[in-house]
């Protein structure tokens, strides 16, 4: 049965007992700072599970994306060695939010797995956690599998928690028993081992979940006792393909054939060659992970997310270095991906070109460096060697190379060496430390607002945004002084607080008799605060918090954010029309002054994508429809066609930002009426900022207004200097260009002719009987080429050795220069030995070859002593020399 199929049945099954197939939550968990990654079924439902959510349904099932490579579940170093390990996997799942329980959670595990799929009920086995007599007890009662073939096991095998908090609870196993020998009489012992060998597979976990675990361990009784079940889709498949590991089903193979291909190597399934397939599964499993990763909105980065999938696509680079590729390949492999799971996770083909450049610019950007840092490897552990690798060679394959700890780990466990773990955690904590003290000093540099939270849990005011309609509003107000800084707790605020790439207004607060500047704006318990310095009056003299009437005004220049705010999101729209549906965003700043947009995409625009762009914005803002705005169902808003913005976080309900026609996003900022009011738009620069990341950034109003006048005044200042029209100026500019060059060509002609005269001078008056030493001061231009010029220079001594100390006037630079004619070399006289001579002389150094070598004039009032110095090591060496 091909997987396909199997995720089908699983499904329908389950649809048929009334359950509601949900999609598969994002990678990157949604509003859970307890997790990095989505590692099982149930993360999209904890919130259910706690109570906190409402549930879509009585019951649900899904195909839960799933990545284990950090925390409690971290399966990297196993993925590629084993036969079941994976960083990437599909975990297949039916769940109960308080509707049943284990009664029908065995009941339809066991009809499923016996009726739809047809395991032998002779193979199955399941364990249990030893306190759970009513699990033990269901699975006599509703099933064949008789009392030896289930088990009772201890926390760590049959109790199930998603973090170290959160939801969890007892749970129980299914097992399928690959023994050519079927025996029911063995030790529970006997049955782990079997485990641990592979040949009793356990492919499916009900959780039965009961309790919320807090920080301190205390287990809290959840509202409902819920169910949450895993069944490894790998794992199945590879019992109903009987291949005997996960990596020989049809989920791989196609990875696996696409990297024999890519590497010009075969691949063997025989078991005796398992070893030397592993760089092949290593690639396929890696390939199926970067490819999700990238689809779920995870860019490679140094940080958090982004450092795991670096780490993941380097060592797929690494592996397949190794084994002699020299060029990027693993991009070809997540294309295999896109082709083979985008019918089920359409996602894949939606940013096909993304995956692909992304992943392919980060394996050009780890080839350029593995060079350097492999050479590093083997000067710290070459091979046939032992030892311990000091800590700070480890930091320093990581922070200069680009080399994660687990590759040099599993480079030094290759070689027979250990790693000083200990000493590079010290490494790295000093280098945090560093990277602390620095933001601690920027952050001292800043206008600070007073930690308040204390101060408002005891104001039970509730706050309301005013802001996307007015600027200027009067107000009842909490305020009070901590530390010289007026902060104020507004409960009709029209301050912004900085939020998806929007800063924060600026303004004034002005009361009786005085007036505070709000140069800060932050956010306290839910609440905004502002805060800033009296720049007029006094406040009255009060103690704690003080209610009082005042009068709040943002600064005007919210109306240039504004304008920046909404260019953007056409400039979004119009960069995905253009480019493609590849693009999203990476980043943004919207700022009075300037808009700044991070996004996805591989090599740099065109002249003439850039002019396209630029010119639909400009469309987008001539049209001038409304910007309308609403609050909908995120359901509904995402359906629509809403683009939203990855690792943001959304609410059940979302506010969208429509440009009729033209753009439809998530947005919480402040938007123009109409695009119109934008006025104008210019991009000032696009430049890439990260491997298949560009950026763009533009301005808009009056800051496009300004930048044309400026360019007007510039255009004004070269005609009337080039007296021409500006029609005229690049064809007067071009004539200019080809009259200096052909000046330029004739200079130069000059000034060899007068360097060949010098030569002609100096080899003239060293004589000409015998080998010869000639030395002396020339003057050059700047470019000159030293090898030709030494070739000048040898070619006219014959037999002999000569010393020069260049000069070059024009950028006051000095050098010397040597040469040796093969006759000497021949003698023991080399051209390096006596620039260093000469160099030294100067306080500098230089060295090279036995004809030609150069070295530095570190005094230059001292080139006398130099040329000197190098006489008398040839004169010493060849006592003949004369000159």
């Amino acid at each position: 049965m091909k997987a396909d199929e199997l995720r089908g049945r699983f499904i329908s099954y389950f649809e048929r007992q009334g359950h509601l197939h949900l999609p598969s939550g994002s990678l990157v968990p949604a509003d859970d700072p307890t997790l990095m990654f989505t590692n099982a079924g149930m993360v999209q439902f904890k919130g259910i599970f706690t109570g906190e959510a409402a549930r879509p349904g009585p019951s649900a099932v899904t195909s839960q994306k799933c990545l284990r490579v950090s925390g409690k579940h971290n399966d990297l170093e196993e993925v590629g060695r084993t036969a079941r390990h994976h960083t990437f996997f599909e975990m297949l799942g039916n769940f109960s939010f308080g509707d049943y329980f284990k009664r029908d959670a065995i009941g339809f595990a066991w009809e499923f797995v016996t009726g739809d799929l047809g395991l032998e009920p002779d193979r199955l086995w399941a364990t249990v956690h030893h306190d759970d007599d009513d699990a033990f007890n269901l699975w006599l009662e509703l099933t064949a599998i008789p009392e030896a073939r289930i088990r009772r096991m201890g926390d760590k095998d049959n109790f199930w928690q998603m973090g170290d908090t959160g939801p969890c609870g007892p749970c129980s196993e299914l097992h399928y028993d690959l023994r050519v020998e079927l025996d029911d009489r063995i030790t529970d012992d006997q049955f782990e081992a079997a485990g641990e060998a592979d040949r009793i597979i356990e492919f499916w976990n009900l959780v039965f979940m009961q309790f919320d675990r807090a920080p301190d361990g205390t287990d809290t009784p959840l509202p409902a006792p819920s169910i949450d079940t895993g069944a490894g889709l790998e794992r199945i498949a590879a019992l109903l393909q009987g291949v005997g590991t996960n990596y020989h089903t049809d989920l791989f193979l196609p990875l696996i054939e696409a990297a024999q291909e890519g590497l010009g190597l075969e691949y063997s399934r025989a078991p005796e060659d398992w070893e030397d397939g592993v760089a092949f599964r290593v690639l396929a499993d890696h390939a199926r992970a970067v490819a999700f990763l990238l689809a779920d909105g995870v860019f490679p980065s140094n940080e958090k997310r982004g450092y795991v999938l670096r780490r993941i696509l380097r060592r797929a680079v690494r592996h397949y270095w190794l084994l002699g590729r020299r060029d990027p390949m693993l991009h070809d492999l997540v294309g295999v991906v896109a082709d083979q799971m985008s019918p089920t996770f359409p996602e894949l083909e939606a940013r096909r070109e993304h995956l692909l450049a992304t992943t392919e610019a980060e394996e050009e950007l780890f080839l350029s460096t593995i060079e350097g840092g492999m050479s590093e490897i083997d000067r710290a552990m070459p091979s046939g060697g032992a030892g311990t690798v000091a800590g700070e060679v480890a930091f320093k394959l990581k922070d200069t190379y680009g080399i994660p700890e687990d590759l040099t780990g599993l480079i030094a466990r290759e070689r027979g060496y250990d790693v000083d773990w200990e000493g590079f955690d010290e490494a790295l904590g000093a280098q945090r430390a560093r990277s602390r003290r620095i933001r601690t000093l920027r952050a001292s540099s800043e206008s600070a607002v007073p930690q308040t939270t204390a101060i408002l849990t005891k104001l039970s005011a509730e706050q309301e945004f005013v802001g996307y309609a007015d600027l200027e509003v009067e107000t009842d107000c909490r305020r009070w002084v901590h530390d010289g800084v007026n902060a104020f707790l507004l409960e009709r605020n029209p301050f912004y607080l900085e939020s998806g790439g929007q800063v924060s207004d600026t303004g004034r607060v002005v009361g009786d008799g005085w007036a505070v500047d709000v140069t800060t704006v932050r956010g306290d318990d839910g609440r905004t605060v502002v805060a800033g310095p009296l720049v007029e009056g006094s406040l009255p003299d009060a103690d704690g918090v003080v209610e009082d009437s005042v009068f709040a005004r943002v600064d005007p220049r919210r109306r240039e954010t504004e304008r920046n705010h909404t260019a953007t999101h056409l400039l979004h729209a119009a960069l995905r029309r253009r480019l493609g549906e590849h693009v999203f965003q990476a980043g943004s700043l919207v700022a009075p002054d300037r808009l700044r947009f991070d996004f996805s995409h591989r090599g740099p625009l065109t002249e003439e994508e850039r002019a396209d762009i630029e010119g639909e914005v400009i469309e987008g803002i001539l049209s001038n429809p409304e910007v309308l705005s609403s609050l909908r169902g995120y359901d509904e808003a995402i359906a629509a066609g809403a683009m939203a913005l990855f690792g943001e976080k959304y609410g059940d309900v979302v506010r969208v930002i429509e440009i009729p026609g033209l753009s439809l996003e998530l947005c919480g900022g402040t938007h123009t009426r109409t695009t119109g009011q934008i006025g104008s738009f210019r991009i000032v620069s696009e430049t890439g900022v990260a491997a298949g990341i560009r950026r763009i950034e533009a301005v808009t109003g009056h800051g496009a207004y300004e930048r044309e006048l400026e360019r007007d005044r510039l255009l004004a200042r070269l005609t009337e200097q080039l007296r021409c029209r500006p029609g005229d100026l690049a064809a007067r500019m071009e004539r200019l260009l080809e009259e200096r060059d052909r000046l330029a060509s004739e200079v130069e002609g000059q000034r060899g002719e007068a360097t060949a005269r010098q030569i002609e001078t100096l080899l003239a008056g060293a004589g000409t009987n015998g080998a010869r030493f000639v030395s002396g001061r020339i003057e050059v231009p700047a470019g000159t080429d030293l090898g030709d010029l030494a070739d000048r220079v040898r070619g006219g001594l014959g037999s002999g050795a000569a010393v020069l100390h260049i000069v070059y006037p024009d950028k006051d630079r000095h050098a010397f220069m040597s040469v040796v004619s093969d006759d000497l070399i021949q003698r023991g006289l080399k051209a390096g030995d006596l620039v260093r001579a000469s160099s030294r002389a100067t306080g500098s150094g230089g060295g090279g070859g036995a004809r030609f070598a150069q070295g530095g004039v570190g005094d230059p009032t001292l080139a006398a002593e130099g040329l000197g110095a190098a006489k008398a090591l040839a004169s010493a060496r060849i006592p003949a020399l004369s000159g």
